[in-house]
């Protein structure tokens, strides 16, 4: 089950207080997504869903935004079976046009922890910095939009392993996204208590 529960006391508990709820939207979703769990869960299949037409659909990435767009301080996490990147993208981010535009990570419109067979990397336009081997297959994203930084970690036994920490200026809400060949889950997180 994607629950978690954090002790007090680290170095990085302010961040899990920031915890923010997400939600898949599926007017985004690529037709070959399916979108479970109330929409927290997307799964890549080799059948095209029934989905509506919708400008806002990835039509040739596997990947999907949710409805939240963040301009504040959030915390979400994520689990993964299979290859996944985890972004933070514009609103206006590419759906149809030409690979650079629409990739997460591949533009000046989005930012992604690529994690993806013996690739794992950070990408932002055209940069690109390894990053440490994940210990698990959960990750844990924290942005804080007014400041400009974007912190990923891996999340192994409640303990939280940096990945990678970006600092630029954020000029719009973020929406979270998600690449996935395999499947992803946003997670719930257990309140604490003081």
């Amino acid at each position: 089950m994607c629950n978690q529960r954090y002790s007090n006391g680290r170095e990085t508990d302010s961040s899990i207080n920031d915890y923010r709820r997400l939600t898949l939207d599926p007017n985004t979703a690529y037709r070959e997504m399916v979108l479970s769990e109330g929409n927290r869960k997307v799964e890549l299949t080799d059948m095209v869903q029934e989905y509506p037409e919708h400008p806002d659909r990835f039509s040739h990435l596997y990947q999907v935004l949710c409805e939240e767009g963040l301009s504040a301080r959030c915390y979400w996490e994520v689990e993964f079976k299979g290859s996944v990147e985890i972004a933070m993208a514009y609103r206006d981010l590419g759906r149809s046009d030409y690979y650079a535009e629409c990739a997460f990570g591949c533009n000046d419109k989005s930012w992604s922890l690529d994690i993806n067979g013996n690739t794992k990397c950070f990408r932002h336009g055209d940069e690109e910095t390894a990053v440490p081997e994940p210990r698990s297959s959960r990750v844990g994203v924290y942005l804080d939009h007014k400041a400009g930084i974007l912190t990923y970690y891996c999340v192994c036994d409640a303990a939280l392993q940096l990945l990678h920490r970006e600092e630029t200026t954020f000029t719009e809400p973020l929406y979270p996204g998600l690449w996935v060949i395999g499947s992803a889950q946003l997670c719930d997180l257990e309140e604490r208590s003081s």
